[in-house]
């Protein structure tokens, strides 16, 4: 299907993919505690430092957990919509747990300790101050933010303008 504007669609469509976006492995604590431990620039230089020779020794065990994370019982992913945001999982993706693009007007972000490194943070969906939806380990959050937030516009100005549409004849 041809869109003129990239993940805009007529509602008569249905529920169309805007973008997904793959947690990273700041997602769970053993990632985080990784990511505490490069972060360290105790050494010599830039390139002689305690977290890189952390980021050397722990290689195997960062791609065990990456691998662990594309397995079938341990992936998931987040699925924004031009109606929802969806946490979903399995190889043949099934929604968990959604929000509306109408349940939230603001988000925050909270890095936690250990994912500054990679970077990725938590995404807190507020709806005033509410807390309605939160997702975790989101790679590059201020940008996903960012689309939720035009997702969220554009299907509250959708809604507007076919509320003032006048009746068909």
């Amino acid at each position: 299907m041809k869109q003129p504007i990239a993940g805009l669609a007529p509602p008569e469509l249905g529920e169309v993919t805007i973008t997904t976006v793959w947690p990273t492995i700041a997602v769970t604590g053993l990632g985080r505690f990784l990511g505490r431990r490069y972060q360290s620039r105790v050494g010599v230089g830039n390139i002689f430092t305690l977290g890189n020779l952390w980021a050397l020794v722990s290689i195997p065990v960062a791609l065990g957990l990456f691998f662990l994370l594309l397995a079938p019982g341990f992936n998931r992913r987040y699925r924004l919509t031009n109606r929802r945001l969806m946490i979903e999982k399995g190889i043949k993706p099934r929604a968990e747990s959604w929000v509306s693009l109408d349940d939230f007007d603001a988000i925050d972000i909270q890095v936690l300790p250990g994912q500054a490194w990679y970077p990725a943070g938590e995404m807190i969906f507020r709806k005033g101050t509410l807390e309605t939806f939160r997702i975790s380990g989101v790679p590059r959050p201020d940008t996903f933010k960012q689309v939720c937030l035009k997702a969220q516009r554009a299907n509250a100005s959708v809604k507007k303008a076919l509320a003032h549409q006048p009746a068909a004849v």
